[in-house]
């Protein structure tokens, strides 16, 4: 099994720093052998379209059963795949399962097909085979030869266009298919419908409408040519379409300027001569045709590919530029902007530029002061990636949060997300984890909406009892186990949110607020079976689960874990959690152990998730609940061993090479992890304003933050083996402790670590 592979964008020349092209240092992940994955395409910051290859069209059903090699394909793009099969305009970023893969777009040459295919040696549909010699990733641009058809194809964006430009050879047979079945985890009655109106020779509009991970998707398009067409026909694949009505007066399958069914494959035909570029450019909108077809004209009214792909370059220098660091080598600077660039891609943009959207109510909305963002994986991106852009984007990150209360505000339940995309919430993993992003924003001074509102709808999401065992929670202090298969990291998740309800009704002075949800927050004591020393499935009656295998990660309590390191998960009360478990001797104990015991395979292997490359002894780092983990030995008087341990995963889970990323990205999440950690200081429980001191991997960091300030960092004897912090200085002043402030760093200042081979072990 291999890990996430990467691809090298371009060849990296090494560069002066002050030339600050930092975008040329990003290697993005973009496949894998057995994990979802990130896409390898183009896109802008925050960008509303994702356009990329795919490289199969596998689906989510087999033989009536959940097929497990879809998983593969939670991006579309499988490195070790040899064939594409075309290039669509909305992904998921490394996450563990999918949706989207809208609006399929494939150049052809020859005899016309209007099916993929298969991957076999004989010639059976539109799919060519490909090269990486003749592929080209960077910033916002694709490139690739398809060699079947001896055509080039390349691929840039603007945040809500993608920008097609395909170079073909002489043929009077050219065609441009725009695939309306395919998509990410497709299934037989996925597509809803699909609508194509051809307005002019050059101009195509409509919407395709999904019922997947999110229930209710409806999502318009723009298409325009750079040529018109001579010809354009399409195909229904609907075997089930029993009423056709009177519509089959006319021929539709060809120059029939409306298309309409669940299943439609349409092509447009060329004449082209050797050479000859033909462009598109294709929008979306989640409001109407008419709002993708101004997106499309305000965006790129032009038809200069190299211009959009500079802009949107020039874009993605400067929103790195916010952390601008150097390193001892290449391999470390590399490894940095590859993760920036991750945390930059999600969320995703979700308003037209006229400042409209479609809400979770499935109405049209005018936004109100702020940009509206869709695309929250909250189960992961609470813990790091969104205390990341609180520091660093905090106006992006502010309207982030005024996104979750738009969402609240349209939710028929009164919830704020949990895991929302594309003006729905499909409920995926557990906590209601909003509370937390909200808490930080708010907290931290970087929320422009209205604190008191917030805190309200965090108090109405947390006591929704009919949603996953809230009601015992709230009654008993504990989600049971006989209910509720992932029961006891429920009722971890909620006391860490509940934890953050408390801290942000205490910034508002909210005293009963505090009160109620701080000893809510030591719930997490009630799933703490003593007799063997973890957290353990309680049962109704108040009893734990006799059946239960600390090791296993399957049927256990836990979502996508195991005993082992979901005991672990109590980051607002680690001191208490220290105590419960037999004091500061024994839990460093207990954490050597997780690092360098073993945890056979056969103990994850029902969990899709969980994959060897991202293990280290038991400590799972390719999955999140653990994230906080390594940052624990700085309350056992052991700060040295959190920077040794940090310093190696860094080393081993984060490599630019081909199998450079142990575990899913799930939307920039683990990248966020090595920010902060190469920084050399983490977010260890968001909600609080302190960071964690861990072990820097730069030489020297400039965040350039939004209020004018500047926060720098520099270290002295610098060196892979010198790992070990002897001394940290603030301001000229030596710091004798194991964190620092939000204020701290947001007031701008130097932080300073001197490096040594050694340890400092006294510490008390």
């Amino acid at each position: 099994m291999k890990r996430l592979i990467t691809l090298l964008l371009i060849s990296v020349s090494v560069q002066l720093f002050s030339q600050k092209q930092l975008y040329q240092y990003v290697k993005p992940i973009i496949g894998t052998e057995k994990m979802g994955h990130t896409f390898p395409g183009a896109t802008v910051p925050f960008g509303a379209v994702q356009l990329s290859p795919e490289t199969d069209t596998l689906s989510y059903v087999k033989n009536g059963k959940y097929n497990a090699d879809v998983y593969k394909y939670c991006a579309g793009y499988q490195y070790t795949d040899p064939t594409i099969v075309g290039f669509s305009h909305t992904h998921f970023s490394g996450t563990g399962h999918s949706d989207l893969g809208d609006f399929l777009i494939m150049p052809t040459t020859g005899k016309l097909f209007l099916n993929p295919g298969t991957v076999s040696g004989n010639k059976n549909g539109f799919r060519s085979a490909f090269s990486h010699k003749t592929e080209t990733v960077e910033a916002n641009y694709y490139k690739v030869k398809l060699e079947d058809y001896n055509i080039t194809a390349e691929l840039t964006t603007s945040k809500r266009v993608g920008m097609h430009q395909y170079t073909f050879p002489k043929s009077n047979s050219s065609h441009i298919i725009l695939d309306l079945i395919a998509g990410n985890y497709n299934y037989e009655n996925k597509n809803v419908w699909t609508y194509l109106r051809v307005i002019n020779d050059t101009l195509v509009t409509g919407y395709r409408q999904t019922s997947g991970w999110a229930r209710t998707r409806t999502v318009y398009f723009a298409m325009t040519f750079s040529k018109a067409f001579v010809a354009y026909g399409q195909k229904n694949y609907d075997k089930e379409e029993v009423y056709k009505g009177f519509w089959r007066k006319f021929d539709q399958t060809k120059n029939f300027p409306e298309m309409a069914g669940r299943k439609i494959r349409t092509y447009f035909d060329f004449n082209t001569e050797e050479g000859e570029k033909i462009k598109i450019k294709f929008a979306l909108s989640s409001v109407s045709q008419e709002n993708a077809l101004l997106n499309l004209k305000t965006e790129i009214p032009h038809w200069d590919f190299e211009k959009v792909k500079k802009d949107g370059q020039e874009i993605w220098n400067k929103e790195l530029k916010k952390i601008e660091i150097n390193t001892l080598n290449e391999d470390d600077k590399v490894n940095f902007y590859t993760a920036l660039y991750h945390t930059f891609i999600n969320p995703t943009t979700y308003t037209d530029v006229n400042g409209e959207y479609r809400g979770l109510d499935q109405n049209n909305h005018f936004v109100k002061g702020f940009e509206n963002y869709t695309t929250f994986s909250l189960w992961d991106t609470y813990r790091t990636l969104h205390p990341l852009l609180n520091l660093i984007q905090p106006k992006r990150n502010s309207d982030m949060v005024r996104s979750m209360m738009a969402h609240y505000e349209q939710s028929a339940l009164k919830m704020l997300p949990i895991w929302s995309h594309y003006a729905n919430d499909n409920w995926c993993m557990s906590g209601y984890h909003s509370v937390s992003v909200i808490a930080d924003a708010i907290i931290k001074g970087n929320y422009e909406g209205n604190s008191q509102e917030a805190l309200d709808a965090c108090i109405k999401t947390a006591n929704h009892r009919n949603y996953e065992g809230i009601d015992d929670y709230m009654d008993n202090g504990f989600v049971a186990a006989d209910k509720n298969r992932t029961s006891v990291s429920n009722t971890l998740e909620y006391a860490y949110d509940d934890w953050s309800i408390a801290q942000l009704a205490k910034k508002l002075n909210k005293t009963d607020v505090y009160n109620t949800f701080l000893k809510r927050s030591e719930n997490w004591k009630n799933v703490y079976d003593s007799k063997i020393g973890f957290m353990r499935p309680k049962m109704s009656d108040g009893t734990f689960k006799k059946e239960f295998d600390v090791l296993s990660t399957h049927d256990q309590g836990f979502i996508e874990g195991n005993a082992w390191n979901f005991s672990l998960f109590v980051p607002h009360n680690p001191k208490a959690m220290i105590e419960l478990m037999g004091g500061k001797k024994q839990f460093r104990t207990r954490l050597d152990s997780l690092f360098t015991m073993n945890l056979p395979d056969n103990f994850f292997a029902e969990t899709e998730d969980i994959t060897r490359e991202g293990i280290i002894g038991n400590y799972v780092h390719g999955n999140e609940p653990s994230h906080h983990v390594p940052y624990l030995y700085n309350y056992v008087d052991a700060p040295w061993k959190t920077q040794e341990t940090v310093r190696m995963i860094m080393k081993k889970m984060y490599q630019p090479t081909s199998d450079g990323l142990g575990g899913n990205d799930d939307c920039g999440q683990m990248s966020a992890w090595y920010i902060f950690s190469a920084l050399g200081f983490y977010p260890m429980s968001p909600g609080s304003v302190n960071y964690e001191l861990g072990s820097p991997v730069v030489t020297d960091a400039s965040l350039n933050l939004e209020n004018g300030n500047t926060f720098k960092i520099s270290t002295k004897n610098q060196g892979d083996s010198n790992v070990y912090v002897e001394k940290v200085i603030l301001d000229g002043n030596v710091l004798n402790r194991t964190y620092i402030t939000h204020d701290e760093i947001a007031k701008g200042g130097h932080l300073e670590f001197i490096m040594s081979k050694k340890p400092k072990k006294n510490h008390k």
